[in-house]
This record gives C-alpha cells, sequence and structure tokens, in this order.
C-alpha cells in the first residue's frame, strides 16, 4: 500500500527549463556581488568553509567564488553550491524577480493526493531552502503546507540506494510503502533497489518511453489506485 509520495522537481513537478533559463542563470549573475555583502554572515560563512574543505585548499573570496562558478559551469551537484544559490534565490523570489514553476496537473495531483491522506516528500538535488522557495512562490499560491518534509543532497547522492534507505528510515515507512517520481531513470534504479516502488515521468521527452519503471507522461496518468492507499495522520516533517 503506497502511504507516501517522494517526488524529484526539475522535470517532474516543475519544467527543466524553468531552473536552467531562469533560476541558474539568476543564482550566476548575482553570485559575485552576494557573497561580498554576505561573506561575514555565519549562514554563508559556513558554507564558503565548505567550499574550501572540497577543494582542499583555503580560498580567497574571489578564489571562492571562481569556484563556485566552475561548478555552476560543470553541472556539479555540490551541497554549498546549491545551498548558496538557494540564498540567492530567495533574494529573487521576495522581490518578486520570478515565481517557482509548477505544472498544473502535478499540482493538482499532489492536492488530491494529499486530501485521500497520502504524505508528500520531495527529494531534490537543490537545498530544502531552494525546494521550500520554490513551493512557497508559484502561481498556485503557497503550497509548502503540503509537504511532510524535503530532502536534499545532505541525506546522499540522488543515484545512490543508501540515500533512499535514509529517507525511508527518516520518515519511518516501509520502503514499499513508498512511491517515488523522478525522470531520471539513473534516480528510480537507485530508489527500486531501494525496495521504493517507482514511477518515471517523461513529460518532457515524450520520444524516451522506455524504462525499466512504469511511465507516465502526466501526472494523472501516475497509478495510484485509491484501494491501495493507506492514509498515515499527520506527522511534523
Amino acid at each position: 500500500m503506497i502511504r507516501a509520495i517522494l517526488t524529484d522537481i526539475e522535470g517532474t513537478t516543475s519544467s527543466l527549463s524553468f531552473v536552467k533559463e531562469v533560476l541558474f542563470p539568476y543564482a550566476r549573475a548575482h553570485l559575485g556581488d552576494f557573497l561580498e555583502r554576505h561573506a561575514q554572515e555565519p549562514a554563508v560563512a559556513a558554507e564558503l568553509a565548505e567550499v574550501a574543505r572540497l577543494s582542499g585548499r583555503q580560498l580567497t573570496l574571489a578564489e571562492t567564488t571562481a569556484q563556485l562558478l566552475a561548478w555552476i559551469d560543470a553541472d556539479r551537484k555540490a551541497t554549498p553550491l546549491k545551498s548558496l544559490q538557494g540564498m540567492i534565490w530567495e533574494a529573487g523570489y521576495r522581490q518578486g524577480d520570478f515565481l517557482g514553476h509548477l505544472y498544473e496537473d502535478a499540482t493538482r495531483q499532489l492536492r488530491a493526493w494529499r486530501a485521500d491522506g497520502i504524505r508528500l516528500y520531495v527529494f531534490s538535488s537543490g537545498s530544502v531552502q531552494a525546494q521550500k522557495l520554490l513551493f512557497a512562490h508559484t502561481a498556485f499560491g503557497d503550497l509548502t503546507p503540503m509537504f511532510s518534509g524535503y530532502f536534499d543532497t545532505r541525506i546522499g547522492p540522488k543515484q545512490e540506494t543508501s540515500s533512499y534507505q535514509a529517507i525511508a528510515r527518516e520518515i519511518d515507512l516501509p520502503p514499499a510503502t513508498i512511491l517515488f517520481l523522478s525522470d531520471i531513470e539513473g534516480e528510480l534504479d537507485a530508489a527500486r533497489a531501494a525496495g521504493l516502488a517507482t514511477t518515471r515521468l517523461i513529460r518532457e521527452d515524450p520520444a524516451s518511453d522506455a524504462s525499466a519503471h512504469p511511465v507516465a507522461r502526466h501526472f494523472d496518468d501516475i497509478q495510484v489506485c485509491r484501494s491501495q492507499i493507506n492514509p498515515l495522520p499527520d506527522q511534523d516533517p
């Protein structure tokens, strides 16, 4: 019985183009100025120290900025980069520079599952902060109350089985009762190896419908039979 749904964001609930054409360029353009203005703040300083640790040496602020830009260009899923991007995006959301993009069918179906008593969780390479910001600032309003928890790469890489095992332990559910949604085959393979149910979203690449997992073009196609739902009482994230 499905008791919880764990969903990816990019290419699943939200358009890849929003992330690649809006969020990433915005963070890149504002990175240097943001670090110059906020480097002494504890939260930012902690992430800068982590950049230095991952780089294996002490870095000047200019060198740190260059390293972060290099990671952006290489599409590296480095946790301190994701955290700093989230901080920059927070300012953009609050200033109204953009809204978080969500597909209508994803929003509608997530609400329906939540109304059925299924817990909703997010697992994305973007920081938890960035996830919450996206769902809080949408054309459909603030959707964060729907979710029981958020996970990012601090729990582990998205294509490693141990990450999904850790998430199942964290939310205290048997893996087989959790349905993971993603557009990435490697992530789904890792989740299935951990015992989770899986469905691959192919909304942005309909030609790639070959998959070892159940396939859905839209959230309306995802098979979560009501007779299989075993709702749980609300719990704090």
